[in-house]
C-alpha cells in the first residue's frame, strides 16, 4: 500500500490498481464456490522476473489478509499459485472473474467496494 505524504491515507485507489496489475499475471485455476486458486502465468511480462510475481503474489495475500469474506489465502510457490478461501455471502462467485478480468458487473461491484470500505478503514485509523 502506499500512503499519501501529506495525509498519510491509505491510497485505496493504487491498491486496487496494483490488483488489477496482478490480475494480469494470474489465471483462474480452479473455481469452485468458497475457494479460488489463481495459477501465476508461465511467461513473465518482458522485464520482470519470476521472482518478482511471486513477490507480488505475496503483496496481494498480505493486503488481502484482513478483509472481511475472506478466510484464507495461502500462496504456493512452487506451485506458483495462490488460493484463497473466502465467504461467499460476503463475496459473490462471479466477483472474482469480473474483478480480475475487469468486467465492470454488480459481482465485481461488491468486491470492489469491500476492498475501498476496508482501505479506506485502515486510512482514517
Amino acid at each position: 500500500m502506499r500512503r499519501t505524504e501529506s495525509t498519510g491515507a491509505t491510497d485505496t485507489v493504487g491498491l486496487i490498481e496494483k490488483f488489477r496489475q496482478f490480475s494480469s499475471r494470474v489465471e483462474i485455476a480452479h473455481h469452485v464456490p468458497g475457494r479460488i486458486r489463481l495459477r501465476l502465468l508461465d511467461e513473465p511480462p518482458p522485464g520482470a522476473r519470476a521472482e518478482s510475481l511471486l513477490a507480488q503474489a505475496q503483496a496481494f495475500k498480505d493486503a488481502l489478509g484482513d478483509i472481511p469474506g475472506i478466510r484464507s489465502i495461502r500462496v504456493n510457490a512452487l506451485a506458483r499459485s495462490c488460493t484463497i478461501e473466502y465467504d461467499q455471502r460476503n463475496i459473490p462467485f462471479q466477483a472474482w472473474p469480473d474483478f480480475l478480468g475487469s468486467v465492470h458487473s454488480e459481482a465485481a461491484s461488491v468486491l470492489r467496494r469491500i476492498l475501498s470500505a476496508k482501505y479506506a478503514e485502515a486510512a482514517c485509523a
